[in-house]
């Protein structure tokens, strides 16, 4: 079933934690929302695909080979195939991570 839905409402902060949902998961692509605590992160890694991150709330810092980036609410960034990659959140944040397969 289709709906319109508020993507900041479909995902809540957790108290020292990463929270995801899943919205879509298919052999293409995924979308993924995530919601991260004050001064929670992921370590440095990297993907077989491109992302995308969009800020739908707060301040993150984000790593991409070796550079530093700071995003707020509204605001987007690629990360790269194969290049490595971390997020930190500056202040608690919530992003959509689209990441494209094919």
């Amino acid at each position: 079933m289709t709906k319109k839905e508020n993507l900041s409402e479909l995902i809540r902060y957790q108290s020292g934690t990463v929270v995801s949902r899943t919205l879509i998961n298919k052999s293409t692509g995924t979308v993924t929302l995530f919601a991260f605590d004050q001064g929670q992160g992921l370590s440095e890694h990297t993907a077989p695909y491109d992302g995308l991150v969009y800020l739908l709330d707060g301040r993150a810092e984000i790593k991409i080979a070796g550079k530093r980036y700071k995003l707020t609410a509204g605001e987007m960034i690629i990360m790269p195939a194969g290049e490595p990659h971390a997020l930190k959140a500056v202040e608690k944040f919530k992003m959509l991570l689209i990441m494209v397969k094919s």
